[in-house]
């Protein structure tokens, strides 16, 4: 797949945001191309913390939803929480369970099993609660699209409280949206329409750690208290690739404060099972190591292992647990690499080449990691993807999507096609009848209204800049822009016609090239990229000719041949000396 390199033209005054801040003119640039206008928004994003954080009470319903629990608690009647199996799920679940045990609740939780009982709260778990003798379902990171499943526990005489981030499910008539009405007592959620909370982007996670603080001052117990959940709101933040931006963006600065710090049992046996160290922790290592090991259990096996990592008081038991969650990311990664490669063997074979949307039917799939396949896809193709697997009650699919194609509201287009569904702009669940798969693929396509240019990926530099300006301090500046992830990208530098010097392919897989570039100013960096070395090989053989890239690609550097390249700078200590080295991100003639 051709990208098309753009450069971000955000214009301001860089040098008096640099004096102002005290920071190099890069990086003012750099929160420029993040959409921050004034100089109240730059003070937020590098500098926002605690006192930042926004007031739960204008969370709509949730002193109410507060004050019901509240009331339970004090009737000794059992209160059970109705989680869901990936990692906001799992960081939700620990915190209402152990801020209702802190309160004197006699609560549990059920994490629905994600093949035996499906997403959030079905009709099965809610019917075994009544049997159960449960007086109040409390939800966390679902439950708004539930209407039917809180209308039976209703008849059944139970309370219902909802703690969710999803959208708000909505009847259209009329080109008029409604939203759909439901019974349950109390919905803490800031996308309804209704809430007054101006930060509508938190995780299920921050929606029930933010009830967990008001419902603690209304117990009487110090507010402070809850803060010990910022670590799990913010892992969860990451884990569920929220935007990182505005309150997020302070929730995870803080999350990986503490994280680094964690006096959680479990979270410590996952870092040292996962090869990482305490204080080290990075955003990255959440979503690219710790969240997918949670996940996993989730997908593979039963969440329940993951939560009840988290509660483990024994660090011997944990050590075991983490170590389980840890092999079954390891399996889960060679299923997933499997269905990719029949995935793009069927898009080779089956005539995709005009559809604008992939739906993708891998029958033989595991349903758990059609959302992680239909990720891959998109990647590799730029296009939404929706990746369908044969469950055992029918059809179920995943998709992830691009920018410019709302996910959710397509799926509302085809609505009468499908069973049920449910999720964000970016990514969607779904169920539907096995018929009705191809009808489904027809009308996406119909009435999608992406154009050549959105279907092209575009990679946009946020600075060209030369090799010879980066320098130790810039590097340490940049790191005043993390945490890093969706809605705060990773800053993308370029530099031209950089001359390979000598260029090395390392490791197992033959998949890391190292390389020593320098530039037409004399200055000189060492490189490593991460990747097919046919990314390097092409863009040489396209500019140069096949003998000069077979040359270059065997270490034989003599014909001073030159690409452009895409990069983020690194200081390497593996040296005695530390130096400057560049992670190359993207290679083009």
């Amino acid at each position: 797949m051709k990208e098309k390199w753009v450069v971000s033209a955000k214009g301001a005054d860089f040098k008096a945001i640099g004096e102002h801040f005290g920071i190099d003119p890069v990086i003012a640039r750099i929160m420029r191309n993040r959409g921050l206008t004034d100089l109240d928004e730059m003070e937020y994003y590098l500098h926002g913390d605690e006192k930042d954080l926004i007031d739960p009470h204008l969370l709509k319903d949730v002193d109410l939803a507060a004050e019901i629990i509240l009331k339970k608690v004090k009737e000794q009647k059992k209160i059970r929480i109705i989680g869901d199996y990936d990692i906001d799920g799992i960081q939700s679940t620990y915190i209402l369970y152990c801020a209702l045990k802190r309160i004197g609740a006699e609560a549990d939780y059920v994490i629905p099993h994600r093949i035996r009982d499906g997403y959030g709260m079905n009709e099965h778990l809610v019917t075994q609660a009544a049997e159960a003798g449960i007086n109040t379902i409390l939800t966390c990171d679902n439950g708004i699209s539930a209407i039917d499943q809180i209308h039976l526990a209703k008849e059944l005489g139970m309370t219902v409280v909802v703690t969710d981030h999803h959208e708000v499910p909505y009847i259209e008539e009329n080109g008029v949206r409604r939203e759909k009405i439901s019974e349950a007592d109390a919905i803490v959620n800031p996308k309804q329409e209704a809430c007054q909370y101006p930060f509508k982007k938190l995780c299920g996670a921050a929606v029930a750690w933010k009830l967990v603080q008001v419902l603690y001052e209304q117990a009487g117990i110090p507010v402070s208290e809850a803060d010990r959940f910022i670590e799990n709101a913010g892992f969860a933040t990451v884990g569920d690739v929220m935007d990182l931006q505005g309150e997020n963006r302070v929730l995870v600065k803080l999350g990986l404060k503490m994280l680094n710090q964690t006096q959680n049992i479990g979270m410590k046996a996952l870092i040292l099972q996962s090869n990482r160290k305490l204080g080290e922790i990075r955003s990255g290592d959440i979503g690219f190591g710790l969240g997918p090991c949670l996940n996993a259990t989730g997908r593979l096996e039963t969440a329940r292992i993951a939560l009840k990592l988290l509660l483990c008081e024994s660090e011997a038991e944990a050590a075991v647990l983490a170590q389980e969650a840890v092999d079954l990311n390891n399996s889960r990664k060679l299923l997933t690499e499997q269905a990719v490669e029949v995935a793009k063997q069927m898009i080779a074979d089956g005539g995709y080449e005009n559809d604008r949307v992939f739906v993708i039917f891998l029958p033989d799939c595991h349903e758990s990691l059609a959302g992680i396949v239909a990720g891959r896809i998109r990647e590799a193709y730029h296009r939404p993807t929706l990746v369908i697997t044969r469950g055992e009650e029918g059809a179920k699919g995943s998709g992830r999507s691009i920018e410019g194609y709302s996910m959710f509201e397509e799926l509302n287009k085809c609505a009468d096609l499908l069973s049920s569904f449910g999720g964000h702009p970016m990514a969607a669940g779904f169920s539907l009848p096995e018929e009705n798969i191809e009808a489904f693929r027809r009308r996406l396509n119909e009435v999608c209204t992406l154009t050549e240019e959105e279907l092209q990926a575009k990679v946009v530099i946020d600075v060209p800049m030369p090799i010879g300006y980066i320098t130790f301090p810039l590097i340490e500046q940049l790191k005043l822009l993390e945490p890093f992830g969706k809605g705060n990208d990773k800053p993308v530098f370029a530099d031209r016609n950089l001359v390979i010097e000598r260029l090395k392919i390392y490791g197992p897989t033959g998949r890391v090239v190292q390389l020593t570039l320098h530039s037409s100013s004399g200055a000189k960096v060492q490189a490593v990229y991460f990747g097919d070395p046919d990314n390097l090989r092409l863009p040489l053989e396209e500019k140069y000719g096949k003998v000069v890239a077979d040359d270059t690609m065997a270490n034989r550097c003599v014909h001073n041949a030159a690409l452009h390249f895409t990069y983020y700078p690194e200081i390497d200590t593996y040296y005695e000396t530390p130096r400057v080295k560049l992670k190359i991100t993207g290679i083009s003639a």
